[in-house]
């Protein structure tokens, strides 16, 4: 038997030029708890919004058991939706607010007329059945006395809750919460995480949640799925995605994580933080690989007595733990204890091989379509650079006019030629203003591996993507240029330009 209850199928959701949602495949089962996680402009909430019938999906397919609703107005799916602002009728009290979709719905009555025939007939419902219905959901959300209470007098939790109990007094079998917490402070949004997933256990319907707040998700979900422009880093349950992240966005954006650049040097071995460690995964040798260890498993030990020596450079209290920076030569470790180390003090850090997970390195360097200009620059992710066209040809040189020499002595015009071009990660230059660089573009991604950050600059027209490596710290939205070295920049002749 299928249990599947939603399922999107190579669905997208394009604004003008901006693909909000880009062919995501996915599928949520009956009665489960499903979180979609991302920062601001993931997706997530379009995502929930075309489940819901909000919004029409650019391309592919939305089927709830089995059938395609993906052009079903909302109103005819069996799916209700709480948002962040509740939305909630300030002129009528909790009952009245709860009772409002009810006393416009119409349910089907069957009648048997005198000849014995059945007769069906769409009817609003009695004044009684309205009041039973309520009154069960006020008992679900413990708002049992509050019916007659106006509800600019009830607190955020208590608002929320009558958001929820309006939600579900239709009975719908899919229940969206769109970061339904986000206007509570910090010890109401914790009681209601497990309010929320208590709800979920006693109602027994399928909750699809939209949060970018990593400590929620893990609390409350059966799934998480974890979005990043649009599309889908990973699915799992809150123990894969926080023990197997899949990339170094999902290891950074779940809890706390040291993520460091490592190196295969043999059979279950890598080496990082300049020595080697055995570790549980099986890469190819000399592989390039991000290396991820949660600050809770780095175990402090005395000088001398772990894998690798080091000095604390910072500690400070986070009221269960101490968290401690351990510095091994320009490397940061993050690491988190019970018992303190001093700032200055020597130490050394064991870490266990089961407590290493490795991943493939999502950005080894940047490719790019480009093409020469008749000033023999290349132009490629909204900007134009000088290069070496030279390196397209074996042994060619540049004549007085700027045109191209070949090694036979074949005089190439390279105007408007294709190129692919691809730059190193470490020989981007970033600079804090739009003028003086050769493209622009804002930050939109930072990541620390631990002797430097990772930094993703992302372009206005195009929306291409400059991954950097750097030592130096930026901040998420800054303005930024970059320049690049002519001879950093490769270039090869595109398949077709060679066959001509």
């Amino acid at each position: 038997m299928d249990d599947k209850i939603i399922e999107l199928i190579g669905v997208s959701r394009q604004y003008d030029t901006t693909l909000a949602v880009d062919n995501i495949d996915l599928y949520v089962k009956k009665g489960e708890f499903v979180t979609f996680l991302g920062p601001s402009g993931c997706g997530k909430t379009t995502t929930l919004r075309m489940i819901a019938g909000f919004e029409m999906p650019t391309s592919g397919q939305i089927l709830l058991n089995g059938k395609d609703i993906t052009k079903i107005p909302p109103y005819e799916r069996p799916i209700n939706t709480v948002f962040q602002r509740y939305a909630l009728f300030p002129h009528m009290n909790v009952f009245d607010n709860i009772a409002y979709g009810l006393k416009l719905k119409k349910v089907t009555a069957v009648y048997e007329n005198e000849q014995g025939e059945r007769i069906e007939r769409k009817e609003k419902l009695s004044k009684a059945e309205i009041s039973e219905k309520v009154k069960r959901v006020l008992k679900l959300v413990d708002l049992e006395e509050f019916e007659k209470r106006d509800v600019t007098t009830l607190s955020g939790g208590q608002q929320q809750r009558v958001a929820i109990a309006r939600a579900i007094v239709n009975e719908p079998e899919i229940l969206l919460l769109d970061e339904p917490l986000g206007a509570l402070d910090l010890k109401m949004r914790k009681d209601m995480q497990l309010e929320l997933k208590d709800m979920h256990k006693k109602l027994g319907i399928t909750f699809i949640y939209v949060t970018h707040d990593q400590e929620e998700a893990l609390t409350m979900s059966d799934t998480i799925v974890v979005m990043k422009d649009g599309t889908i880093q990973q699915i799992g349950t809150p123990m894969d995605i926080y023990n197997e992240p899949k990339n170094a966005f999902v290891a950074d954006f779940i809890g706390e994580s040291n993520i460091f650049s490592g190196t295969i040097v043999g059979d279950r071995k890598v080496k990082f933080i300049n020595h080697v460690f055995d570790c549980v995964d099986d890469f190819p040798l000399h592989e390039k690989v991000d290396v991820v260890v949660r600050p809770e498993d780095v175990v402090l030990k005395d000088a001398g007595e772990g894998q690798v020596d080091g000095v604390i450079t910072s500690s400070i209290f986070k009221g269960v733990h101490f968290e401690m920076a351990f510095t091994v030569g320009k490397t940061e470790i993050i690491i988190q204890d019970t018992v303190e180390r001093k700032v200055g003090e020597k130490a050394s850090v064991f870490i266990d091989p089961e407590s290493i997970h490795i991943m493939n390195k999502e950005f080894v360097s940047n490719k790019y379509d480009g093409y020469i200009t008749k000033k023999n620059t290349v132009c490629f992710a909204d900007g134009e650079f000088e290069c070496d066209v030279t390196k397209l040809y074996p042994n060619s040189r540049l004549d007085e006019e700027g045109y191209l020499i070949l090694e036979n002595g074949e005089k190439k015009d390279l105007t408007d030629v294709d190129v692919e071009v691809e730059v190193g990660l470490k020989d981007i230059e970033i600079i804090d203003n739009d003028e003086d660089g050769d493209a622009c573009g804002s930050i939109v991604s930072i990541i620390y591996k631990g002797d430097h950050y990772q930094i993703i600059i992302r372009t206005d027209k195009e929306e291409e993507d400059f991954v950097v490596d750097t030592e130096y710290a930026w901040n998420e939205n800054d303005r930024v240029s970059v320049k690049i070295p002519p001879e950093k920049i490769g270039l090869k002749l595109k398949q077709a330009e060679v066959r001509k």
